[in-house]
């Protein structure tokens, strides 16, 4: 009896179930039969174009509401990114506006989805891309500029040393985007709130963040860690303070890592101003001559610092954060004098070893001429030593008394204070050539003077064109000089030990003058004459004949312009 009962109860709370379910379907169809017929047709529910919401409007009432409320947004800027770089565009300046009708087209109605259906009433949203006009003309040029600005070039990263402390420049990804990528985000999406985004191709640097950190925690921070110190004589001590040492200690990019370069001359430099007070100058013995008679001024031997024996391991000292490795002394070697007074007691300038002349100068030249010349007169050249002109004369300005007179300038005659001094280099240049010193720097006219030998001439110019030659004999030379009746001569005495022959190789590929018209008071004219190239060949013999060396130089003349003064 009470199985029974128990099958009759179970029995109707299925059904109940039933009928509940089939109650709820009921509903939902008649709420969605009801849904259906008020939203058929209309746009779907949660729509945005824009960031305006019109879903759940009629496609009229959509256009309507997207242009009353987008009917300006052309001209607004719009947005571009790629990664970390933005660019903006004014939409109607890009040759971009809205299709109202293909956009709400395009916007569908509402699905029969049920589902669908449902998410709208819940609030699901669905920002819609529009359909834009594109005038191509306007929009092409935009494009190429919004792409440049979201497109870089890889950085590499960087250390260096800055007042005393390790500056690192991190290194930046470079990255492009796509051409056809870039145009179809901006055409599709310039009206979304948050603008167009791009994936842009990134490209790494060579020299990236591991590089980086490994010098700037190495050898850049062992090089700012103390001061370098080289201690002299005398309590004198030399430092390079941690804000110098950038100038010592680089970082140049070498592969896809960071050298470090050392430049041991800069240091030594940096070195040498502080010790210089504790080295002594050598002092080559004097020989003037005074009524016939010699008088002698002794020579001194002097001290410098052997700056190679001192700078041995430098580049390790400087990369080592140990103290006692930063700090330690400087070596110092005798400098004895090269003519010594013995040599000068013992020396004869009995023979001409080399002489030479040249002939024609204005009145005002001849005055600088003499001038140099009186300055450079018994100047002795011991062996082994080099002779300046520009280091032994010092300044030639107005205050040592020279004036003005004919120079080249640009490859043209001018004036300036010192002019005529270059017949007085070419003069010496000559004299040391035939007495078979060796050339150390001269420097040809730029274009060829008649007065002087082809080839074998030489200009200065105070503090940056000199005039130097060295005495590789064994004795020791006098420069004697004359100045008179139009004509410059220098001549080196001492002993004779080598003959010396010029032979010059003519001239060949000549070229042609150009006019050049010139303003202002200062211009003088000139007819002008080509220019070409010639060669000289000095062959020193000994004594006896037997050929010591044969050296061939080649000179090439500019063409002297055709001045015409306006």
């Amino acid at each position: 009896m009470s199985e029974s009962k128990s099958r009759d109860s179970g029995g109707r709370g299925a059904r109940v179930l039933i009928g509940v379910i089939v109650g709820l379907l009921a509903v939902f169809g008649i709420a969605y039969g009801v849904d259906y017929a008020l939203t058929r047709g209309d746009v779907p529910r949660g729509t945005t174009v824009g960031g305006i919401a019109v879903g759940g409007m009629s496609p009229s009432g959509a256009r309507e509401t997207l242009e009353r409320e987008l009917g300006g947004v052309v001209d607004e800027p719009a947005e571009a990114t790629a990664g970390d770089m933005t660019s903006s565009f004014i939409p109607a300046q890009a040759g971009l506006s809205i299709n109202w009708d293909e956009t709400v087209d395009q916007l569908g109605t509402e699905s029969l989805n049920p589902l669908v259906r449902l998410g709208g009433l819940f609030g699901t949203e669905r920002e819609a891309e529009i359909v834009s006009d594109i005038d191509e003309a306007l929009l092409t040029p935009e494009l190429d500029r919004v792409r440049g600005e979201l497109s870089r070039e890889p950085a590499d990263g960087a250390v260096a040393l800055v007042d005393g402390r390790v500056d690192v420049t991190d290194p930046v990804n470079g990255q492009t985007v796509d051409g056809e990528e870039l145009r179809s985000a901006v055409t599709a999406d310039w009206l979304r709130p948050e603008g167009v985004s791009v994936e842009p191709e990134v490209t790494e640097p060579a020299i990236g963040e591991d590089a980086v950190t490994e010098a700037a925690e190495g050898p850049a921070a062992d090089a700012v860690s103390t001061p370098i110190e080289v201690v002299g004589r005398d309590d004198v001590t030399g430092t390079i303070a941690q804000d110098r040492l950038g100038v010592v200690v680089t970082f140049v990019p070498d592969g896809e890592s960071l050298r470090t370069d050392v430049n041991t001359e800069a240091a030594q430099i940096l070195l040498e101003e502080q010790l210089a007070v504790t080295e002594s100058e050598r002092q080559n013995a004097q020989i003037s001559f005074s009524g016939g008679s010699r008088q002698i001024t002794p020579s001194v031997d002097g001290v410098k610092i052997n700056w190679e024996q001192t700078t041995e391991g430098f580049a390790d000292r400087v990369l080592s954060d140990d103290p006692d490795q930063r700090r330690w002394d400087a070596a110092y070697e005798d400098d004895p004098a090269t003519f010594t007074t013995e040599m000068a007691q013992t020396a004869t300038f009995d023979e001409t070893v080399g002489s030479f002349t040249t002939s024609g100068y204005s009145e005002a030249s001849g005055i600088n001429i003499s001038r140099v010349a009186s300055t450079v007169n018994g100047a002795i050249v011991a062996p082994g030593d080099t002779f300046s002109l520009n280091g032994y004369t010092g300044p030639r300005g107005a205050a040592q008394g020279y004036v003005e007179s004919g120079i080249i300038i640009e490859g043209r005659a001018g004036e300036a204070v010192g002019g005529g001094i270059s017949q007085f280099a070419t003069t010496l240049y000559n004299a040391a050539y035939f007495a078979g010193m060796e050339d150390v720097a001269h420097t040809a006219h730029s274009y060829y003077i008649s007065r002087y030998p082809v080839g074998r001439e030489a200009t200065v110019f105070e503090g940056a064109i000199d005039l130097q030659f060295r005495n590789n004999s064994q004795y020791p030379v006098r420069i004697e000089t004359s100045v008179g009746g139009g004509d410059v001569t220098v001549s080196l005495t001492g002993v004779k030990t080598v003959t010396v022959e010029s032979v010059n190789g003519g001239r060949w590929a000549p070229t042609q003058p150009r006019e050049q018209r010139v303003s202002g008071s200062d211009c003088i004219p000139s007819g002008g004459a080509p220019g070409f190239t010639t060669s000289d060949t000095r062959i020193i013999r000994d004594l006896a004949g037997n050929e010591i060396s044969r050296e061939t130089q080649t000179t090439v003349y500019d063409p002297q312009p055709i001045v015409r003064c306006s």
